[in-house]
């Protein structure tokens, strides 16, 4: 009816983000489509013709989870098992979500005009998007720390988080400082609220602008290395008072060095960063090149290597030797690396840390940061032009466009790969040395 209409004002096309196909309509799925529904009928009792097709997100963990529940053997199982299983899921899921959209009375044609994000053609359309973004150089490899889940097993993006408050152990170490001309038991003490990145430990990172100074308490022959504003704050944590012995001024820590907390035949570096600051911690921040963009940053410009030794079930891999190899990051190892720190004489003390940490939204366990091969799309380049449309868009309330640029200021790189069987693959072939080959053949 809506395409025989011969007199109109012209077209109204809305453009509906697609629920998931992995479960029954509930409230949600309710508001949306009635409140999308409502304005396509006014603009209908206006004069428009509407253009509305109901589509349905099809891929990805949600749909795939489903699919695998009560399966016992499920990591053994077939990829083409899984998609088989996944598909006929989704398909399930859209009959009934169908029929409930129709009860609403929502206007759609539902029998003829729908789209599914895993028809072919779809997924055609799809890698000739891809292929032409990674020919513009939207799209690239590359290692990075990415949000990772372990308890999906596979990366993913910032939309795909939430965040919970939780309640973990931070801890204060010591760094010997190696040829020190103060004294031998010279030491930078460090804050971290992730002990078990402390095994990947490759620098100390400080401010060239800071003032440090070295302050001794009553009870220690030690000295140590800290930032002069912080002194006072220190106290209250430690309890104790810290008398300044000595100062250096941050561009004199450049040529510093230190002992790995870990692995004692190890020597690292200090290195000058401009995201160290004295708000918190020591003034000396602890630098894992593999679990923290900042981190990945700095050792990027200073050519040091990212090695990472966590797994994709989030635990240690030989890397980090027999002592760590197979311990979950998040729990048996996290304490033993704290065990090894008090065993060492390094441990300076630890503190209960309360704050808000990235979980999984779709099984609800804690994501960790962690350095692996991923395909990244780079929207630094659109964000400008992104911002020009939604100066055209009228949002209501008009506060809300807000929340949005701010999305866009803080997104550069989105990880756009998956560790997952059911979904749109990544169109490439990698040759022995793991360099990839994609053409626009190859898409197709």
């Amino acid at each position: 009816w809506q395409k025989n209409r011969t007199t109109v004002k012209g077209r109204f096309c809305v453009h509906d983000g697609p629920p998931y196909a992995n479960g029954d309509p509930h409230m949600g799925h309710l508001l949306n489509k009635v409140l999308k529904d409502i304005i396509c009928r006014f603009k209908m009792m206006n004069g428009y013709r509407i253009h509305f097709v109901a589509g349905w997100d099809c891929h990805g963990l949600p749909v795939e989870l489903k699919a695998l529940a009560g399966v016992k053997d499920y990591k053994n199982l077939d990829p083409l098992k899984i998609r088989e299983k996944a598909r006929k899921i989704a398909e399930k899921e859209i009959a009934i979500q169908t029929e409930a959209f129709k009860r609403w009375g929502i206007m759609a044609d539902f029998e003829e005009e729908i789209y599914c994000t895993f028809h072919h053609d779809y997924e055609a359309n799809q890698l000739g998007v891809f292929y032409d973004m990674y020919e513009k150089g939207c799209i690239y490899r590359g290692v990075k720390p990415i949000h990772w889940s372990p308890s999906s097993k596979t990366a993913l993006a910032e939309a795909e988080l939430e965040y919970k408050d939780i309640t973990s152990t931070a801890v204060y170490f010591k760094l010997p400082m190696l040829h020190s001309q103060y004294s031998e038991q010279t030491n930078f003490l460090v804050w971290t609220t992730t002990p078990w990145t402390i095994p990947a430990n490759a620098a100390i990172c400080y401010n060239p602008d800071i003032k440090y100074a070295i302050v001794k308490t009553n009870d220690s022959e030690e000295s140590y290395v800290i930032a002069l504003d912080r002194k006072e704050e220190l106290e209250k944590i430690f309890q104790t008072e810290l008398h300044v012995v000595g100062s250096i001024e941050g561009t004199l820590l450049q040529e510093a060095s230190y002992t790995h907390p870990i692995y004692p035949e190890k020597t690292c570096p200090l290195l000058p960063a401009t995201h160290v600051t004295s708000d918190s911690g020591t003034g000396l921040v602890h630098t894992a090149p593999a679990h923290g963009p900042e981190d990945y940053d700095v050792a990027r410009k200073h050519n040091i290597q990212i090695e990472c030794g966590v797994d994709g079930e989030g635990k240690y891999t030989s890397l980090f030797g027999k002592i760590l190899q197979g311990k979950d990051v998040l729990t048996k190892g996290n304490a033993k690396v704290i065990s090894i720190l008090e065993a060492n004489s390094l441990l300076y003390k630890t503190q209960d840390y309360t704050h808000r940490a990235a979980h999984d939204w779709r099984t609800g366990g804690p994501v960790i940061l962690r350095a692996t091969p991923q395909w990244f799309a780079n929207v630094s380049g659109l964000v400008e032009q992104a911002k020009l449309a939604l100066k055209k868009v009228r949002m209501v309330p008009a506060t809300s466009i807000n929340n949005l640029l701010g999305h866009l200021e803080g997104r550069k790189d989105w990880c756009i790969s998956r560790q997952r069987s059911w979904g749109v693959p990544i169109p490439v072939f990698y040759s022995s040395d793991e360099s990839p080959l994609i053409t626009r053949e190859s898409t197709h």
